[in-house]
């Protein structure tokens, strides 16, 4: 037993005033003469036994009643240790796409939220907190309409985001029982489960899925053109359990323009083909049917008009490149270097300084300019040059320079994958590539990466973003007859105006060139159905940047607006990572509970906090006692 205010408990010490009082006045006597008869000292003897029974009868009875009221007073009760602590709860609501899952009469997510509001406490106090929002200190009747409102959200934290961000929500009072409770479906991309023994705070997951969810997803899109003259627009499409087929339809703005039916195969992948006439303008959506997560029956793409990409071949060696810079996707020229107008170099996107020999002050200063204003420059060395006069030009670009030329044949042997220029060229890393070979090379100092390196571990071309830089003559080398001469070339070219593709996704970091030269103090603005905003941008002389982060946050088809000039479209889709639903086993550790649902979480919670008080019981039997000596004054003469 336990006392709330033991400081009562020193009133106890009052009993003694009663006792010594009875004490003293059962000791008092007086004797009184009275005749000798047998009868009468018979009476006055069975007097005597009344009188001193009646007095032990009214001390037992007062010390009842103070004993009653001092432990009224004192508040005794029993509770657990945990329950006569303070509790400081953090709920994590997981509201990512994999949440929304739709079931008999709403979505997963919305019939958390209600069992949620329908179980905590009217007048408890929490911290509640979601993959993008957080409230703090709030009761649920300050909360229903936030939680009612909640969106899907395109961020998702790991578990060990969620447990190290509750710990930063809880108050500096040690003395307070902290609770972190996880609800979420706990799909295995939320990563390991905590598991820390010496962990001060109390973790509880709660899963509110309780049966599996069946769901078909378009993963992805892509166009190649056919031989006849149109584009096969392909789309990807997977299930996560067993069926035959299903309707496919798709859209150009709102109007339906084709439909047909992905055959699923054993692996429950499907391949939905697409004809759509080239060169044509679509806004395109591409929709399936399917009662699991909605947010992936939706794949929104665009095909703008084609932006040429202008690239200018500086030098007199044979024209190779305009192979590779076809129309109409590159607009290819080629120059001498006695020949170049310095005036029309920033109409170009892309130039080549291919192997001169020499590069001229003048042409160094106009490059300079160039590629500060946001031009692309690639530099290949010819088999003899001007040392001096090339690293004038290079020391500008990651502080690079060329060594004096090593006569020595070496391979090409080590790609780097992840280099922007490789990245999604390959499958998968390749080790048995026939690399191509240098008879001679000018060793690189440079601050940058390098895309592809000599068996000897130097560099043979560096760069990044839009200067790349050669490190032998390709006179010297077989590398134009190699296979890696294509990607490399193309995708300078390419990254030299980042136009739009098909689609982006939401949530990664994302880089389009609109070619088009602002008015002062305008900037561009992106609107889609029913969301608008300004992204981040940069004005070139020639193009305009824009860099998309954390915005947009829906998916859909969005104009790029210059006032109410349309430049074009792009379109966004959900990160498709959430359509595999695949789950953690949860089991309860050292410092983890797993209830089985919110209303079990109260239950147990509200058990553990019970506190039975007897104070009460205490007063009633001071009442009694008084009841008893009211009894004895009266009756017991």
């Amino acid at each position: 037993m336990q006392f709330k205010h033991p400081e009562f408990l020193w009133a106890l010490f009052l009993l003694l005033i009663p006792i010594f009082i009875h004490l003293f006045q059962l000791r008092r006597f007086k004797r009184t003469p009275f005749t000798n008869v047998k009868l009468l000292q018979q009476v006055v003897s069975k007097s005597r036994k009344s009188s001193t029974l009646k007095k032990w009868l009214l001390l037992f009875s007062r010390l009842g009643i103070l004993t009653g009221l001092v432990l009224a007073f004192a508040q005794p009760f029993s509770a657990s240790e945990t329950a006569v602590r303070e509790k400081e709860n953090v709920f994590y609501l997981d509201n990512s796409f994999s949440m929304h899952a739709r079931t008999a009469n709403a979505t997963l997510f919305q019939n958390t939220v209600q069992e949620f509001i329908k179980r905590v406490p009217e007048d408890e106090k929490f911290h509640l907190f979601t993959n993008d929002n957080t409230f703090l200190d709030v009761e649920i009747s300050d909360l229903k309409n936030d939680l009612l409102e909640i969106k899907p959200s395109t961020e998702q934290l790991t578990l060990k985001e969620v447990v190290l961000k509750a710990k930063t929500l809880y108050s500096q009072d040690n003395s307070k029982q902290r609770n972190t409770i996880i609800i979420s479906d706990f799909q295995q991309r939320l990563g390991d489960l905590p598991n820390d023994s010496t962990a001060t705070t109390h973790l509880y997951y709660i899963n509110p899925l309780k049966e599996k969810v069946e769901n078909i997803a378009i993963d992805s899109i892509y166009l190649n053109p056919n031989e006849n003259g149109s584009m096969d627009l392909t789309a990807l499409v997977s299930s996560n359990y067993s069926l035959e087929t299903t309707a496919v339809s798709l859209y150009n703005g709102d109007k339906l323009i084709a439909k047909t039916a992905a055959n699923f195969d054993t692996n429950n992948k499907a391949k939905v083909l697409f004809s759509i006439p080239s060169g044509e303008e679509i806004n395109g959506r591409i929709v399936l049917a399917d009662n699991g997560l909605t947010y992936d029956n939706e794949f929104y793409f665009n095909i703008n008009a084609l932006e040429q990409i202008k690239v200018l071949d500086i030098g007199t060696t044979p024209n190779y490149l305009k192979r590779i810079f076809i129309a109409p996707q590159f607009q290819y020229q080629k120059t001498n270097l006695n020949q170049l107008n310095y005036g029309a170099l920033e109409t170009y996107n892309l130039i080549v300084l291919n192997e001169l020999t020499e590069i001229p002050s003048g042409l160094i200063t106009a490059l300079r300019s160039f590629t500060d204003d946001g031009g692309s420059l690639a530099i290949i060395p010819a088999q003899k040059i001007d040392l001096a006069a090339y690293n004038r030009l290079l020391s500008f670009y990651f502080n690079t320079t060329f060594d004096t030329k090593i006569n020595q044949e070496v391979a090409i042997s080590n790609i780097t994958f992840e280099h922007p220029l490789y990245y999604n060229v390959f499958q998968k890393n390749v080790s048995n590539f026939q690399y191509p070979t240098v008879k001679g090379y000018y060793p690189i100092r440079t601050n940058t990466t390098a895309a592809l390196s000599l068996q000897n571990k130097a560099p043979f071309l560096v760069g990044r973003d839009n200067v790349y830089m050669f490190a032998a003559s390709l006179e010297d080398t077989n590398f134009k007859n190699s296979p890696l001469i294509v990607p490399t070339f193309y995708n300078i070219g390419a990254n030299s105006l980042k136009s739009s593709e098909l689609y982006h996704f939401i949530g990664k970091r994302t880089q389009v060139d609109v070619p088009y030269i602002l008015n002062k103090d305008n900037v561009l603005k992106l609107l889609g159905k029913d969301y608008e905003f300004i992204p981040q941008q940069r004005a070139l002389p020639k193009k305009t940047r824009l860099l998309f982060d954390d915005n947009p946050a829906e998916s859909g088809v969005y104009q790029i607006l210059d006032n109410d000039q349309v430049l074009r479209n792009i379109s966004f889709n959900y990160d498709r990572k959430e359509s595999d639903l695949s789950y953690l086993e949860l089991g309860a550790g050292t410092s983890t509970i797993v209830s089985s649902s919110i209303a079990d979480f109260f239950e147990t919670s509200q058990k553990e906090n019970t506190i039975n008080e007897f104070w009460k019981w205490f007063a009633i039997l001071a009442l009694l006692f008084v009841f008893i000596e009211t009894i004895l004054q009266r009756f017991l003469k």
